[in-house]
C-alpha cells in the first residue's frame, strides 16, 4: 500500500496530491510544492490553522487533478504526532471522497525541528492507521480504503524507507488484527472461538501457539480462572503465544485480560455499563497483536503471550460474593464482588508465566478499572511498577508512540485495603477510593521477584468516537507501545 516517488508533478500526472501547510512558515524543500502552498495561503477561507482544509482543482503550473491542503498551525507547534493526525485526516478525507490513491508532498522534517526517520515513520503510520475499515458486519458499504498512499520526496534512500515502511505497515497491520478482534461481537468470539481465532492467526505467522482447555486447567488449578468463567455455557481457554528465536536466553512475558464480555457476573452491571463490554478482551487483543508484530520484527529477545479467555455471566453456576477461591499461586482470595474478575484471571495467568518461563521482565495489559478512567479520562493509560527502570521504558515508548501513559503509585499501605478476615486476600477494596491502585496492587501479590509492570487501558481501548486515526470501535492500543518497548528501549 505504501509506496515512495520521486516524480515532478510539473510533468507526471497525478490524480490526488496532499500539502501539509504550516500558518507561519514555509516548511517544503520542494520549490513547486511550496509555491502550491503559498496559492493556497492566498485564499481568505485558508490560514493554513490546525484542522483547516482547502482542495483546488487543476491549480495549473501543476499536473493535479486536486490538490488538497491541510493546516498543522504554528511550524514550532509540529510534533510527530502532528504529522500523525494530519496523515490520518488525508486518509479519510480521501476515503470519503471515495478516492482510491493519494500521493503527499513529504514536508522537510528539519524545517520543523524533527528527526527526518521519526517524521517519515509518523506519516506512515497516520496513513496506515486511518485507512482501516472495519466493516465486515455491513451488507453494503459505499466507502473502501485506499489501494495506494504515495509519499513524494521522501528524504533517505529508497531502500531505506523501503525497509521503514516495511516494518511499520506490519506493526500497522497488528494494530488493525486488534481492532478487529476488539470490535468483533461477543457472540462471534466466546473463549473457545476466540482462541481458535487467535491461534489460527499465530500459526499463519510461524508462532508457537498452546491453548489450555478447562481440563487442563483444573490439572494445572488455574482455580481463580476458572471461578470467574463457571457461570458460562462455555469454559475458559488460556491461550500461549511463544517466539523464542535461537540463542537468546531472557524472555519477556505479556500478558493480557481476555474477558470476551463482562455481564459483571452475580454483581450485574447496570444497561448503562454492559452495552460495550464486549471490549473487555482488549487487553489479550494487544498482547496478541504485538506477538504478530514481533515474528516479523524478530527482536532480539524471547516473547511469550500468556491470554486468559473467559466470558464472565451469571447462572446458577455462576461465582457469587463471599466466596473463596484458591489461585494458582496457592493464595485463597475472596470473591468481594464478581464485577472484579479481570484481576482474579490475571493472577492465575502471571504467576503461571512466571513459574513456567522465569521471564526476566513482564508486562501485562487489562481493560481493569473504571477509576482509572476516572482518573485519567479516555485517552491515557494508567502504568503501575515497582520497578522505576521499567516504568521509565514504558513511559519513553508510550511518548515515542503517542499512547499515551502515565505513571501512578503502588503505596504499601493501601494493601491494608485488600484484607480479609477469611481468606488470604480479597479482590475487593474495603474502600471507595483509588481502585485502579487497589487493583494493582492485589496484581502485585502475584508477580513474585519478577520485574513486572501493569498497564490499566480501561479508558483507551475502545472509541465510540472517530478520531484522526481511528474509527469508533477498538483502538488496538498497546500494540505500538509494546512494539517500541521490545525493540527500542533499554528493558532488560
Amino acid at each position: 500500500m505504501i509506496k515512495f516517488s520521486f516524480v515532478d508533478i510539473q510533468k507526471s500526472k497525478v490524480e490526488t496530491l496532499v500539502i501539509p501547510v504550516c500558518e507561519d512558515k514555509n516548511i517544503h524543500a520542494n520549490r513547486t510544492v511550496a509555491d502550491l502552498a503559498k496559492k493556497a495561503l492566498a485564499v481568505k477561507e485558508f490560514r493554513g490553522k490546525a484542522k483547516e482544509e482547502l482542495t483546488l482543482y487543476n491549480p495549473g503550473r501543476v499536473k493535479c487533478e486536486r490538490v488538497l491542503f491541510l493546516g498543522l498551525g504554528k511550524a514550532d507547534n509540529v510534533m510527530a504526532e502532528t504529522l500523525r493526525v494530519f496523515m490520518g485526516r488525508a486518509t479519510k478525507t480521501c476515503i470519503g471522497r471515495e478516492l482510491t490513491q493519494v500521493s503527499v508532498a513529504v514536508p522537510a522534517a528539519k524545517r520543523l525541528k524533527l528527526d527526518e526517520g521519526a517524521a517519515l515513520e509518523a506519516l506512515i503510520e497516520g496513513g496506515c492507521l486511518a485507512n482501516h475499515m472495519f466493516s465486515k458486519y455491513k451488507s453494503k458499504e459505499k466507502k473502501k480504503p485506499l489501494k495506494t498512499i504515495a509519499f513524494l520526496g521522501a528524504p533517505g534512500s529508497a531502500a531505506g524507507n523501503r525497509r521503514a515502511a516495511a516494518r511499520i505497515e506490519k506493526i500497522c497491520a497488528a494494530v488493525t488484527q486488534a481492532r478487529e478482534w476488539v470490535s468483533t461481537p461477543a457472540n462471534d468470539k466466546r473463549p473457545d472461538a476466540f482462541a481458535r481465532q487467535i491461534t489460527k492467526t499465530a500459526r499463519a505467522r510461524g508462532l508457537n501457539c498452546r491453548v489450555l482447555d478447562e481440563k487442563a486447567l483444573k490439572r494445572e488449578k488455574f482455580g481463580a480462572m476458572l471461578a470467574v468463567g463457571q457461570g458460562s455455557q462455555v469454559k475458559p481457554r488460556l491461550v500461549v503465544l511463544e517466539y523464542r528465536p535461537r540463542g537468546v536466553k531472557k524472555t519477556v512475558a505479556l500478558v493480557g485480560k481476555g474477558v470476551t464480555f463482562d455481564t459483571g457476573g452475580i454483581n450485574l452491571k447496570t444497561s448503562g455499563g454492559l452495552e460495550g463490554m464486549k471490549m473487555d478482551m482488549a487487553g489479550s487483543a494487544a498482547v496478541a497483536g504485538t506477538l504478530l508484530a514481533v515474528a516479523d520484527l524478530k527482536p532480539k529477545v524471547g516473547v511469550v503471550g500468556v491470554l486468559p479467555l473467559v466470558e464472565n455471566m451469571p447462572s446458577g453456576s455462576a461465582t457469587r460474593p463471599g466466596d473463596i477461591v484458591r489461585s494458582y499461586a496457592g493464595k485463597t482470595v475472596e470473591i468481594g464482588n464478581t464485577d472484579a474478575e479481570g484481576r482474579l484471571i490475571l493472577i492465575d495467568a502471571m504467576a503461571w508465566a512466571v513459574k513456567k518461563y522465569k521471564p526476566a521482565a513482564m508486562v501485562d495489559l487489562a481493560t481493569l478499572t473504571g477509576a482509572c478512567v476516572i482518573a485519567l479520562g479516555e485517552k491515557i493509560a494508567a502504568v503501575f511498577s515497582s520497578d522505576d527502570e521499567l516504568a521509565e521504558a514504558i513511559l519513553t515508548a508510550a511518548d515515542k508512540t503517542h499512547e499515551r501513559c502515565w505513571r501512578l503509585p503502588l503505596p504499601d499501605d493501601y494493601k491494608e485495603l485488600l484484607k480479609s478476615d477469611l481468606a488470604d486476600i480479597s479482590n475487593m477494596s474495603s474502600g471507595r477510593w483509588g481502585g485502579a491502585i487497589t487493583a494493582a496492587l492485589f496484581l502485585s501479590e502475584f508477580v513474585s521477584d519478577t520485574r513486572w509492570a501493569h498497564i490499566d487501558i480501561a479508558g483507551v481501548a475502545y472509541t465510540k468516537k472517530d478520531g484522526p486515526y481511528c474509527r469508533a470501535g477498538g483502538t488496538g492500543f498497546g500494540v505500538r507501545l509494546l512494539c517500541d518497548l521490545l525493540t527500542h528501549q533499554k528493558l532488560l
